[in-house]
């Protein structure tokens, strides 16, 4: 009997052994998935949801959670180091840009240079800050946007002609920009970078006021304006991008961070139309300023076309280009006033990382009053531009229309004609004749009118009589097509051959009138600079008529070269 008892109670003792295991590790299981879900819903957390469970003023102060307390924080941090600061940078500001500041000094003043400079008490304020993704780049890029109310204390020493000496104070400094740090390269010694470049990105807004001490500066007229001048194109050869400043944290050679040109941008101005008239009688007089970096001797004028609403210039440019990733080419229309102010009819911007090296781009744009205010509603006119990039380091993979490239042997042969049997044949010597010497594209342009689409009606019975009259605009040559009776759509197949003695500077002017007896009735026109039919040689394309509410012209173009060189020395000793 007690066996069967000790059996039954030990038997009963190990199932309530196994159940009590079995839910042990139940309860277990239950813990780790209640972990594992608590542990994914901490990882799903947003900033909001952690400011919920614990208020700000717990956390370190070094604990930062979003862009506007890192921007506080900097803010903080800046404010408290600015007298230092101020004391560091006042001097290092003051003889750096009192260089640029001479260098840019107007005729009207002797001497222009800082009797007192100092930042003033209140600490710029940063408003936003990113950091740049460029995989070009071997560091780090940020971008800092900057607000300063500032009251500084800035006198300028200026001395005028006349030997009159004015004290002009600086003042209500109101400046918002975006300043660029790039920290490069990144080495594997603290602090991890070996120098800091810093540049003024975009300046949005500079105002500031000035004041002579004693007077007032109206009563010299010009100096004022002479001397805004002055400054903002000092900020802008000092310290605007890509202008920029490094200075090494680890010792070192930090050449390769300076700025240096990286390739040439070549702007053919072609033609505008269209532009606004800014004269109460007459016609605008427009002219045009093209740059890159807006300083005074990097912008290039164009002629004056008098009494013109749709001028054409067709002339070249060159500038420099330091950064194509970031710069622009800026092109402003004015009409000529004589002695007054020009006034603005209307600008335009091609951003430089738009176009493919070595390619040439063909481009209208629409004029607008303000580059930075894109929305203008009202119409302005076009300008018609040929822009053309080429890097130094890019290969030779393609013609440059602008600067064509010659091997070497021909280049020897016509540079040996024209200096009389001179054998010379070294590199140096035909770079530095070269710079002496006009690139003259001649050669033979035939171009096929083939036909007409959709012209104009101009007679009562709804139809015209279509004739071309094609010409260059240099050479004065011209040739007619036939008149086709009564068609909107005419068919010529006829071919025209022009001997062009200058392709980089002449156009072709295709103009449709239609014929009556006693007189023609104008149509509309075509106008073509000879770049891309030099560059491919030959093309067939379609070109819609300007001045007209329809039409094209359906054209093939063949060009066959024959490039010279003439010395623009001889020229100008007989100019």
């Amino acid at each position: 009997m007690g066996f069967w008892v000790g059996m039954v109670l030990g038997i009963a003792a190990g199932v309530a052994i196994i159940v009590g295991f079995a839910r042990s590790e139940n309860s277990r299981a239950a813990r780790r998935r209640q972990l594992a879900a608590t542990v994914a819903s901490f990882s799903k957390m947003t900033i909001e949801d952690s400011r919920k469970l614990l208020p700000s003023d717990l956390y370190p102060s070094w604990v930062v959670f979003s862009a506007q307390q890192k921007l506080k924080w900097l803010n903080q941090e800046l404010t408290k180091i600015w007298p230092f600061v101020n004391q560091a940078a006042s001097e290092l500001i003051k003889t750096s840009v009192e260089p640029v500041l001479e260098q840019y000094r107007p005729i009207i003043i002797a001497s222009l240079k800082f009797s007192k400079l100092t930042l003033g008490t209140v600490a710029p304020q940063f408003t936003g800050i990113s950091i740049i993704e460029n995989t070009q780049e071997s560091g780090i890029v940020m971008e800092l946007e900057m607000n300063w109310d500032a009251n500084p204390s800035i006198i300028l020493d200026v001395k005028t002609r006349l030997g009159v000496a004015l004290p002009i104070q600086v003042k209500d400094i109101g400046f918002t920009g975006i300043f660029r740090l790039i920290f490069k390269p990144l080495v594997e010694e603290l602090p991890c970078f070996g120098a800091v470049c810093f540049s003024l990105r975009k300046k949005k807004k500079l105002d500031f006021r000035l004041k002579v001490i004693g007077g007032e500066i109206s009563a010299i007229p010009g100096i004022s304006d002479a001397l805004e001048d002055t400054i903002k194109n000092a900020i802008e050869d000092s310290i605007t991008w890509p202008v920029r400043k490094v200075i090494p944290i680890i010792p070192g050679d930090y050449s390769d961070l300076e700025l240096k040109p990286v390739g040439t941008l070549e702007v053919k101005l072609v033609q505008a139309r269209d532009l606004t008239n800014k004269d109460l009688i007459g016609k605008s007089d427009p002219f045009a300023i093209v740059y890159v970096r807006p300083l005074p001797d990097k912008m290039k004028r164009s002629k004056t076309i008098n009494n013109d609403l749709n001028p054409i210039w067709n002339e070249h440019f060159e500038f420099i280009v330091e950064d194509a990733s970031t710069q622009t080419v800026t092109v402003k229309i004015f009409d000529d006033d004589g002695i007054q102010e020009s006034d603005l009819i209307g600008c335009a911007q091609v951003s430089l990382q738009d176009l493919q090296p070595g390619k040439v781009k063909d481009v209208w744009l629409k004029l607008v009053k303000d580059l930075d205010i894109q929305r203008d509603r009202k119409d302005r006119g076009q300008v018609h531009l040929e822009l053309l990039y080429c890097p130094f380091d890019m290969k030779d993979e393609a013609p440059n229309p602008f600067a064509p490239q010659f091997s070497m042997t021909s280049l020897e042969k016509t540079m040996t004609s024209m200096e009389n049997g001179s054998g010379g044949s070294s590199f140096d010597m035909m770079s530095s004749s070269r710079k002496k010497k006009e690139i003259i594209m001649r050669g033979v342009l035939s171009v096929t009118v083939i036909s007409g689409e959709d012209l104009p009606a101009m007679d009562m019975n709804g139809k015209s009589d279509p004739y071309v009259v094609l010409s260059l605009k240099k050479t004065k040559t011209k040739y007619k097509t036939r008149v086709v009776n009564e068609s909107l759509n005419p068919v010529w197949n006829q071919t025209f051959d022009f001997v062009v003695e200058d392709g980089l500077h002449d156009m072709l002017i295709l103009e449709v009138y239609d014929h009556d007896t006693f007189r023609r009735d104008y149509m509309g026109r075509c106008i073509l600079t000879l770049t891309k039919v030099m560059l491919e040689e030959e093309y067939e394309e379609s070109f819609n008529l300007e001045g007209a509410k329809s039409g094209k012209l359906n054209l093939h173009l063949k060009w066959s070269p024959q490039p010279i060189m003439r010395d623009t020395r001889e020229e100008d000793r007989f100019r």
